[in-house]
């Protein structure tokens, strides 16, 4: 199985790269699948921080990604480090009370916020003091429109306006005759394809998890016993602990610790959206088997050696011994 996704630069008047747009790919087709947006999302931030690393996928700039009024709901975007993206917030969500909320619960926290294709409504004017920045669609907005929108956000001088789908250079020319500070489309550059092989967590052993995590006072010794069973899941809540999201000052170097230093909300999140993305594979029951034997002998080698503060690393090495295969 592999992650697919495309990328698609944004520059700035100097024509320098600032970001990339991620856009959800289910093949090596570099067109958007016929498939519900919740799904598209979850799938996207799955695969991209917990398979191909978002900081290797962006070149350590913003990822501008698109969220559901669902995925919103669900905290997604607090699994991104307020520097690693943009929050786009779909034309498709209406505009309310609800979406309000959760836009000013980002911005308080330093996230980035954009509406995405928008079309002006009067109702927006009460998210303006929470945006950060306006894309709007060059292919299908006429002049008069983006000059309305342009009027509207003039007593909010810090939205900066950015125009997508740019395929000419006329149209080009046009967005920075306008006073538009950012520039993505054709013109500049087509959506680039990235792949990364998936490493599919058990269905039984997120069950589990789900079920483990439900209670208020988490089992810390079954959660990672859990974890401890299957190494794709092992390797994605390591590479997550350790993702620039945290900042982290050491290496989270064993299942334990990363449990630890997550806490129990951001535990929660991180299996919600695991369960969400899963996308089921075969695995071998020998190679896992394996896998689990080495990493018990290794453990049992510490133990025995006694002086390994951390036998648990000795375990986690054994086990992702096999990670290639």
């Amino acid at each position: 199985m592999y992650f697919y996704a495309a990328r698609q630069p944004i520059l700035d008047k100097e024509k320098k790269l600032v970001g990339y747009e991620l856009l959800f790919r289910d093949g090596v087709d570099n067109v958007f699948p016929d498939i519900d947006g919740d799904e598209a999302t979850s799938r996207l931030i799955e695969g991209s921080q917990f398979n191909f690393g978002l900081e290797d996928l962006t070149d350590n700039k913003p990822a501008y990604i698109n969220f559901t009024l669902e995925t919103l709901q669900k905290g997604y975007p607090l699994l991104l480090g307020k520097e690693q993206v943009v929050v786009e917030i779909l034309e498709t969500i209406q505009p309310g009370k609800r979406l309000l909320a959760l836009v000013k619960d980002l911005k308080e926290r330093g996230y980035t916020l954009a509406l995405d294709d928008y079309i002006h409504q009067p109702v927006w004017r009460h998210f303006y003091p929470f945006i950060d920045m306006i894309k709007i669609d060059f292919l299908t907005t006429d002049k008069e429109s983006i000059e309305a929108v342009i009027e509207a956000i003039k007593p909010h001088p810090h939205i900066k306006l950015l125009a997508e789908k740019v395929e000419t250079y006329e149209k080009y020319q046009l967005a920075l005759e306008m006073g538009f500070s950012y520039f993505q489309g054709f013109f500049f550059s087509k959506p680039e394809m990235v792949q990364s092989k998936t490493l599919p967590p058990s269905e039984m052993a997120l069950a589990e998890l789900l079920y483990e995590t439900s209670s208020m006072d988490l089992n810390l010794k079954k959660i990672t016993e859990v974890f401890e069973r299957d190494v794709n899941l092992s390797y994605k809540l390591l590479r997550y602990s350790n993702s620039a999201a945290f900042k982290r000052r050491a290496e989270i170097s064993t299942i334990k610790q990363a449990l630890i230093v997550l806490g129990s909300e951001e535990i929660k999140r991180f299996l919600s959206l695991l369960f969400a993305a899963q996308v089921a594979a075969d695995k071998p029951a020998e190679l896992i088997r394996l896998s689990l034997t080495r990493a018990r002998f290794a453990e049992l080698l510490a133990i025995s050696h006694g002086k390994l503060r951390d036998t648990g690393m000795a375990f986690l090495t054994g086990m992702m011994s096999l990670m290639d295969a």
